[in-house]
């Protein structure tokens, strides 16, 4: 997508795209994760009739809310962004609408401790939506200015980047919409064992719409709100680097706004580790409600533990390989930058590589205390270090002459803050006290004997190969081998635990014949 619309594409399209983010957080984005936990506490029971009520019931909740929130962003986008931002952010709009009945689908599964549907409903997400990004953006502009060639002209620069931006937000939609078709397909596919359970269901007492209704708002609420503050950081520190800095320093807005689309270049680099601990954040939340609802505080402590200690296992070498191989992979993911844009965007993923255990940890842990029902406390921590992150932001950015490294300090400093308050949350929650040695300090270690390796291959196979697209790919595949060979060696996972990751018998077996485990 970068490579057709350009820097100052990119930058347009991120920065609608945070504001559509926080609207799409307010009214819908919490519903998977709310209404899992809703209906997990009823399938816990075996109250199948009130769980399907209140599947129905958030569906209903999620028409009106979708709706008005997606017209609210269509008329109201001038409030938000300005300019060539305004058309991008209004392509953004109906996707919310349909992000609603999609999120309560993907809840219901998750509910029912089944990942698969959600998880190829994803797939299929990503796959269209690139497709669609990449080939609306060059069709568009392709028939508005002719050709894809960059004018010489500032107007038609931004007209360009403003078609691509556009032809890009349309592939989110359509990604979310081929998603939800796929999983109103599976809900007809099962519906038949949905019916009969409903059927067999003894209970008595049914639940009415009416209060279906009000609780689904009264949990929606705090998940909306914890979620909505835990992400407001990069919205506020997208107005004010794209508004209030080029205002406050006489600069010019289109070239803000092309410095913006490199920080986004590292920032979505940053952020693929981080999907993993969203991933498992989602698949815990059912889990830790049905323990919390059967008190079991050890099933409680040992299910935090081990999502913990599986977060950080992923988190950590990739913050430490993005730190040691920040230049190839940026040119391997962004190869159109300009050696100025390379540079720039390579120092501030560096930069960024170690908000990325911040974030990974912060994630899973505002989702465990959303699933103990400690609602208000991924609010309030979220609150403090927004509240600290923004000033700090702001005296950097006006007072200094860091530029986008003001943007990133801030977004490391939110998350360590985040991270550090969430932990202490959950460990006063249930009295959990995480393992220190085999889950931190033993995976760094091997992570460290893993960076220093894959720079050693990167450097020799580029002296080889002059391929640094070669070199990085193969530099990273022995990486990970590795950091799975030295977390072996210095015994930071049992065999019981690397039989519980995905594949974890094939990984069980191979160490074994390498005489790894014994």
């Amino acid at each position: 997508m970068h490579a057709v619309i350009g820097d100052l594409g990119f930058g347009y399209y991120n920065s609608a795209y945070n504001y559509y983010t926080i609207i799409l957080l307010i009214s819908s984005y919490s519903i998977p994760s709310a209404i899992s936990k809703v209906i997990a506490q009823k399938l816990a029971v075996r109250e199948y009739r009130n769980a399907h009520r209140i599947f129905l019931g958030a569906l209903g909740y999620v028409l009106a809310v979708g709706g008005a929130a997606s017209l609210f962003l269509f008329f109201g986008a001038g409030l938000f962004v300005s300019g060539e931002a305004v058309p991008v952010l209004r392509t953004f709009a109906p996707t919310i609408f349909l992000y609603g009945i999609l999120g309560v689908l993907r809840g219901y599964f998750q509910a029912h401790r089944s990942m698969a549907q959600t998880s190829v409903s994803q797939i299929l997400e990503q796959i269209a939506n690139a497709i669609v990004s990449v080939g609306a953006a060059y069709l568009l502009i392709r028939n508005v200015m002719g050709s894809l060639a960059v004018p010489a002209d500032e107007a038609g620069q931004v007209m360009r980047a403003t078609h691509g931006a556009i032809g890009s937000a349309l592939g989110t939609g359509a990604g979310v919409l081929v998603a939800l078709l796929f999983m109103l397909g599976m809900y007809a596919l099962n519906k038949k064992i949905i019916q009969g359970r409903i059927d067999r269901d003894r209970h008595t007492a049914v639940e009415s719409y009416g209060s279906i209704l009000k609780m689904i708002t009264m949990v929606v609420t705090p998940f909306i709100l914890s979620t909505a503050v835990y992400n407001l950081s990069s919205t506020v520190n997208n107005d004010l680097y794209t508004k209030r800095y080029p205002a406050f320093r006489s600069l010019s807005t289109v070239a803000t706004y092309s410095r913006w689309g490199v920080f986004s270049q590292a920032l979505t680099i940053s952020n693929i580790p981080i999907a993993f601990a969203s991933a498992m954040a989602a698949a815990i939340i059912p889990s830790v409600a049905r323990l919390v609802a059967a008190n079991d505080g050890e099933g409680t402590r040992r299910t935090i533990g081990v999502a913990v200690k599986t977060t950080m296992l992923i988190s950590v070498p990739c913050a430490v390989g993005l730190f040691v191989l920040a230049r190839p992979v940026t040119g391997l993911l962004f190869p159109t930058n300009t050696k100025e844009a390379e540079d720039l965007a390579t120092a501030l993923l560096m930069a960024l590589s170690l908000s990325v255990i911040f974030y990974a940890l912060s994630t899973l842990n505002s989702q465990v205390l959303q699933g103990l029902g400690r609602l208000n406390a991924p609010i309030v921590n979220a609150g403090i270090a927004l509240v600290l992150q923004s000033v700090t932001a702001a005296l950097l950015l006006f007072y200094t002459d860091l530029d986008l490294y003001s943007v990133v300090i801030a977004n490391t400093l939110y998350s360590g803050i985040m991270c550090f308050l969430n932990q202490a949350a959950v460990r006063r929650a249930v009295g959990y006290r995480q393992e220190i040695r085999r889950t931190f300090l033993l995976p760094a270690l091997a992570a460290a004997f893993m960076g220093a390796f894959a720079w050693a291959v990167y450097q020799g196979l580029l002296l080889l190969t002059k391929s640094p697209k070669i070199a990085v790919v193969v530099a990273i595949l022995l990486g990970a081998c590795v950091y799975f060979v030295m977390l072996l060696l210095l015994r930071g996972v049992t065999e019981e635990e690397l039989k519980g990751f995905p594949k974890g018998h094939l990984l069980v077996k191979a160490a074994r014949k390498t005489r790894l485990l014994r």
